[in-house]
Formats: C-alpha cells, structure tokens, sequence
C-alpha cells in the first residue's frame, strides 16, 4: 500500500506537536484579516483549545461576503479562481500543488500516474471539477475534463481514451454506465470511481462491484476543500491530515462524546489564503473507535449523516428550506408547503406538496406548471407539484422531509 505522505502514519503525538504549531499560526493570519480579535493565539494550540473560539456559520459567510465582497475580507493573498455556489456564495481557488487537498483521497483510491480520470463534476462556477482535476494532477493523474452533460459523448471519450477512473456523483457514474450499456459499449478499463456530492446508496454501489468498479466516497465542501475519505470499503472516513474535526453539539460549538452523532465543525490548518476557524459545516457525523485497517492513523468519522438543520443534497445541490419559501414567495402563495426528498428507481425525486382548495383541474395544470419552473430556477433541480386538502401537512415545522432510506 502506497500512501499519499508520512503524515498519515504518524502518532497522535506527533500530529499533536504538528496542529500545536500551525493552528496559532492560522489563528494569527485570520486576525490580520480582522477576525478573532482579542485571542491570544499561543494559548490556543490543540482540539481542547479550540472551544474558546466561537463556530463561524455559512450564514454568517454570506452576511460578510454581502457587506464585503467578493470574499468577506476573508481572503488574503492573490487568488487565480473566483467560484459561486449557492448561496451565492463566492470561494477562491489557486493551481498550486492539490490546494484543495483532494490528492490525498485520490491516492487512497489507488490512482496514480497510469490513470486517465474522468472528471464529471461541473467547471461551470462552482469549484468541485477543479477540487478533483487539481487533486488528480498532485498524484500524476491525467485528466479529461468532462463536466456534466452530454451523456453520449462522455461514453465515446471513456471508451476512445481508456478512461481508468470517474469523478463525480454517484448518480451520473450509474447514468454513464446504462448510456454504455445501451450502446452496446464496453468501458472495461474504468475501474475506479471517486464519488461525492451525494448518497452512494447500497444498491448503486453493488451496481459499481458488479461491473469490477471499485467505488470510494469522501466528504469535503467548497469552503474547506477535502475534510475525510474513504480508504476501505464499509470503514468510515478518515479525517485528512490538514484539518481539526471536531463533532459539536448542533447549534452549539460544545464537543460531543467520540461515538455521539453531532455537527461537523472544521478548522483548515494549511490553507493561509483562506484562513477558516471553526467553520460549522451543518453536517451531521460522528468519531469511531479505532483507526483504518489501512495502516492509516488518524481518528475517522461515520461519514455524512444528514444535516443539523433541514438543508439536504439531491444530485449534488444543496437544497434549503430557504429555496422552499423562495419558491413560494416568487409565485406569491402563502399557504402551507413541505418539500418531499424520495428515492424510486435509484434516482432521487422531489415533490412539493402545497395545501389548498383549488378543483378546478386547469387552474391546477397552470400552477403545477408554474411551481415546476420555479423549481427549476430555484434549485436548478427537476420537481412536480402535489396539491393537498388543507391542514392535511403534519403541523411540525417541517419545510423540507427527506424521506430516503440512506441504509438500503
């Protein structure tokens, strides 16, 4: 087994000595951007250290980036990208050597410089198909910069190329293989797959063993670049060697018991352009016992357990309770609504159900049509209307009800 560096098997008191010595350092940084005013950053130099210090909320994030755009102040040093997520929100990107540190999940998955990657995560604003192409090249990868979209086409490169390996959801990778399949072509090199950005469901994952495709999920975000990943199969995540993970009581910035699910917090120790502290992740996970079978020593994490508040991922995009009332608002309805996550036929479906005592068939064409297209705007994901009798939605502050089964 090959690892990425020395770092991922070396004692906890060595990477203990290692975060005593970078975290003032980033905590330093950060206040010259004025932000932690008032700490003394020599006494803050483990995990234990790191409850003196607020969590800092993706709220919060949009709130600065508003006032100070385009990052907040929060970024300093030259930047070669400017990203948009939703939000928006605006991330900075750099070429330099694996600045998102994604290499490291890469490696893991045992890709090295004999592989041709296909990237499909977008290069169109946000940042994930640069995340993955720039970690690619950090361990000699060579790429083909693929995107999302043009099913057909995709299958003809992979199999004109040779592609060896996919990034990207686990949904399209399966879209890609059935797009072969009906072609009549055979992508027998592809053999690793390096997915995220959603739910790699049991039964899809079989589908990958099936077809000798050896699938490895990580978890990171655009803020933070790559925070754990899988290096065995049904092991959890580890935690990469750059980041303090701490699991926080959701709403709250105190530590939870090792075994306990929280809210993933992270602070970002090597990242000096974008210094973040405590960055609340909204995440839900949890520490395990013991460490990888790898060899690897750092703690590991359950991997993602769904969110501290209602926000969900459905094909790679994160939808928000805050879209849901969007949406309504746009269409000025003003009645009681529930946004419905479901799983049929391997791929994710949404549903908004809105009460009301419209009849008339037409009128509820027009509107069904209309919320379809605000959807669409909204989350740039596909969705149908259900109109419902009314007071017949559960009266329990539910906007959005994710009802998939993340088990099966």
């Amino acid at each position: 087994m090959q690892f990425f560096d020395k770092l991922e098997i070396r004692s906890s008191d060595e990477r203990q000595s290692s975060i005593s010595q970078l975290l003032p350092e980033q905590i330093k940084k950060a206040q010259t951007l004025g932000s932690l005013e008032g700490i003394d950053p020599s006494q803050i130099k483990g995990v234990d250290d790191l409850t003196q210090l607020p969590v800092f909320r993706k709220s919060e994030l949009i709130e600065k980036q508003k006032s100070n755009p385009p990052f907040g102040g929060l970024v300093g040093g030259r930047v070669e990208h400017f990203f948009q997520s939703p939000g928006p929100i605006y991330e900075p990107g750099k070429t330099t050597r694996d600045w998102w540190r994604c290499g490291r999940f890469i490696n893991a998955c045992g890709i090295g410089k004999k592989d041709i990657v296909q990237n499909c995560f977008s290069y169109h604003l946000t940042p994930a198909g640069m995340m993955f192409e720039n970690g690619a090249h950090a361990v000699g990868a060579a790429v083909l910069p693929a995107g999302t979209g043009n099913t057909e086409l995709q299958v003809q490169a992979a199999s004109h190329l040779d592609v060896t390996a996919y990034a990207g959801t686990p949904d399209y990778l399966k879209t890609i293989l059935e797009k072969a399949d009906e072609k009549k072509i055979t992508l027998s090199k592809l053999t690793k797959a390096m997915v995220t950005g959603g739910p790699l469901f049991p039964a899809v994952a079989q589908n990958f063993k099936d077809r000798n495709i050896q699938a490895r999920q990580c978890y990171g975000t655009a803020d933070l670049g790559l925070v754990a990943y899988e290096a065995a199969e049904n092991e959890g995540m580890v935690i990469d060697e750059d980041v303090i993970l701490e699991i926080v009581k959701p709403g709250t910035g105190k530590p939870v018991k090792d075994g306990e699910v929280g809210e993933v917090v992270v602070t970002v120790l090597n990242n000096y352009e974008l210094p973040i502290i405590r960055f609340a992740t909204g995440d839900l996970s949890a520490i395990m016992d013991g460490n990888s079978i790898t060899g690897r020593t750092n703690k590991r994490i359950k991997g993602w357990m769904g969110r501290a508040d209602q926000t969900t991922k459905v094909r790679g995009m994160f939808v928000q309770p805050s879209q849901v009332n969007k949406i309504l608002e746009n269409l000025k309805i003003d009645n009681v609504a529930r946004m419905i996550i479901s799983r049929s036929n391997d791929k994710d479906e949404l549903l908004l159900k809105v009460e009301s005592n419209l009849s008339n068939s037409s009128e509820i064409e027009a509107i069904k049509q209309k919320i379809s297209d605000e959807i669409k705007n909204v989350v740039n994901l596909r969705g149908t209307l259900e109109i419902v009798p009314l007071n017949s939605l559960p009266n329990d502050g539910k906007v959005i009800d994710d009802t998939r089964n993340f088990g099966e």
